[in-house]
């Protein structure tokens, strides 16, 4: 009778000790998600903030609209100076003609005046006086022709201004950069943003990150890109799925007071990173395991 019952007991006992062999991981860690913080370039009231937390945004997506009332008003003013310009410019080249014609008349009458002048029909004086006429004439083309040369690089800056105020105006509308969910909203329509200032977090939950840690004699084990099994709790058990290690350190650490004992706390330990696809199960800070493919198998 107790033969047989110390048999039960042993039995049990090494029943008991293969589970907790089989329920046993080679390091534990908590997922983490790679987040992206959203940030103006411009600054301004914000008018219409189109999400909230726990929305799913595509990439592409227009979500907040900065106000650019002032923008607006500033492309207008930088128009009409451009507009002013514009006319000044046909004015000198009407004036540059009118000099153009202004000068061949001078011309001919200055080859005149020479011709009389080698018949002694015409003096000197009237000479000279032609060819300081078409010299003078000659020096106000060139004025022109600076000022012309002048309205030409001021048109220049201001064209490079509207082009910069437009630029700013369509930074004014924050399209979301990447496909992902909100995290957290860090601003409100009425709230003014500033640049650099982020306005939302956001993270594609499809896929989280495992932030584990192992022992340096079980480094050897791991590479990047290499698959691991792990496992994390849901309500009516356990689930297990494969993933790919994506980063190992390079430089050893103590090991964080998330491990489980306090003998593995006060070892050095390496961190590394798991990719582990999410069929929403997996929640930010949720606890998990990491099985080595090659032990377990």
């Amino acid at each position: 009778m107790k033969r047989g019952i110390l048999s039960t007991l042993l039995f049990l006992l090494l029943l008991g000790a293969c589970q907790q062999e089989e329920d046993r991981a080679d390091a534990y860690g908590n997922f983490e998600s790679i987040d992206l913080l959203v940030s103006p370039e411009v600054q301004g009231r914000i008018i219409r903030f189109g999400a909230e937390e726990g929305d799913r945004l595509e990439k592409g997506q227009p979500v907040v609209v900065v106000d650019s009332t002032q923008l607006h008003l500033k492309k207008e003013q930088l128009q009409t100076g451009l507009a002013s310009l514009n006319a000044r410019n046909r004015t000198l080249d009407a004036q540059v003609a009118a000099q153009q014609v202004q000068l061949e008349n001078l011309e001919r009458e200055q080859r005149r005046v020479e011709n009389l002048f080698e018949k002694g029909a015409a003096t000197s004086k009237q000479v000279d006086d032609m060819n300081g006429q078409v010299l003078l004439l000659k020096a106000q083309m060139a004025a022109t022709a600076s000022q012309k040369a002048s309205v030409r690089a001021e048109r220049e800056t201001l064209e490079i201004q509207i082009r910069q105020v437009e630029d700013q105006l369509r930074r004014c509308v924050i399209i979301n950069p990447a496909g992902g969910t909100i995290l957290t909203k860090l601003k409100e329509e009425g709230e003014i943003a500033l640049p650099g200032q982020p306005l939302y977090k956001l993270a594609n939950l499809d896929e989280l990150i495992l932030r584990a840690y192992v022992s340096g004699d079980h480094l050897s084990k791991l590479e990047v890109g290499g698959p691991v099994t792990v496992r994390y709790d849901v309500p009516d058990g356990r689930e297990a799925v494969t993933g790919t290690v994506s980063w190992i350190s390079a430089q050893a650490e103590f090991t964080p007071k998330i491990i489980q004992t306090r003998e593995e706390r006060v070892s050095l330990v390496y961190a590394f990173k798991v990719r582990v696809p999410n069929g929403g199960a997996l929640k930010i800070g949720m606890p998990g395991e990491v099985v080595f493919q090659s032990e377990s198998q």
